[in-house]
């Protein structure tokens, strides 16, 4: 199948253009946000497209992203080329009454890529699929030879609350906390923006995992730390209670839990393998590159013939 795609979200891309299709992303000169290409990504199944010449491509099905991609690619490719809609975020603002800007129609399927994001957003009349995350794994690499803590955090300062960035504090009375990410620069701990895999081996030497968000879509920084072998200290927000069990660390509202557990890990490294364990069993059941791709294929079969009739 040939798939026209934007490359908007480098690390949900990474693993969707691992599947057996061929891909094709709009590029340009001018680069984002309508023509970023590969931007110099390992992607052997992707080939570019001038942004003005997406018919070039042929597609046999379009992955939307932003709303304003439907009215973009329609004048190229008219309107009998299927499309599916992927929403990566959770609903900003008042989320129980946010409805999302594909509601009004029936025939793009709105993609979740978690349920409590389905859930939250208000999806009227629009087909709705949850399709969770599925990343390539990084290997078992955890050492935990740290007695400290690490996050991965972008623009820690800008997002304070949203990310839970000023929770750190709170750990960092126990132990040290190192913060990976866009924007970390000049904060205690902070490491700056490490690419992988220096980044996984990096992760891998702490001793605890904190994902502190209080209101994100499920970050796929959590998967791969779970990937890792990671015990995970957890906020208790949207979709982290279903994707941390409990013997994987803790995931909880209560701050004072979390840094109870937090103390509990870093002093008992033993304790701290076995949660780790546990994290990338967990990862690999439920967050593994072949579940995702499997349930994509079986979308993608489904939509391309039902629009290929109308």
């Amino acid at each position: 199948m040939r798939i026209l795609l934007w490359h908007v979200h480098g690390s949900w891309t990474d693993a969707f253009v691992r599947g057996r299709h061929e891909y094709f992303v709009p590029a340009s000169p001018d680069g984002a946000p309508w023509g970023l290409g590969r931007a110099g990504r390992d992607w052997p199944s992707v080939t570019e497209v001038p942004v003005d010449r997406l018919a070039d491509a042929r597609p046999d099905v379009v992955v939307l992203q932003r709303p304003e991609e439907a009215a973009f690619v329609r004048p190229q490719l008219g309107s009998r080329v299927p499309m599916v809609y992927v929403e990566h975020n959770a609903p900003r603002h008042g989320a129980a009454v946010s409805r999302h800007p594909m509601a009004d129609q029936d025939e793009v399927p709105i993609v979740h890529v978690t349920s409590y994001n389905a859930l939250m957003w208000d999806n009227g009349i629009a087909p709705v699929v949850v399709i969770p995350h599925g990343i390539p794994d990084p290997g078992e690499r955890y050492t935990g030879e740290l007695p400290a803590g690490a996050a991965m955090i972008n623009e820690p300062r800008r997002r304070a609350r949203v990310t839970g960035a000023d929770l750190l504090p709170a750990f960092r009375e126990i132990a040290p906390v190192n913060v990976f990410g866009m924007g970390t620069e000049g904060l205690p701990g902070g490491q700056g923006d490490v690419r992988p895999p220096r980044l996984h081996d990096e992760l891998a030497r702490h001793r605890v995992y904190l994902h502190t968000a209080r209101w994100t879509s499920l970050g796929l920084s959590l998967l791969e730390a779970m990937h890792l072998g990671m015990p995970i200290v957890a906020v208790a927000s949207t979709e982290a209670p279903s994707a941390v069990p409990p013997d994987a660390g803790v995931c909880s509202a209560d701050i004072e839990v979390l840094a109870r557990r937090f103390r509990e890990l870093v002093h008992e490294p033993d304790f701290a393998v076995l949660a780790g364990k546990a994290a990338r069993e967990h990862a690999l059941a439920h967050f593994g590159l072949d579940a995702f791709l499997s349930r994509w294929d079986r979308l993608l079969a489904e939509t391309v013939p039902a629009a290929e009739g109308v």
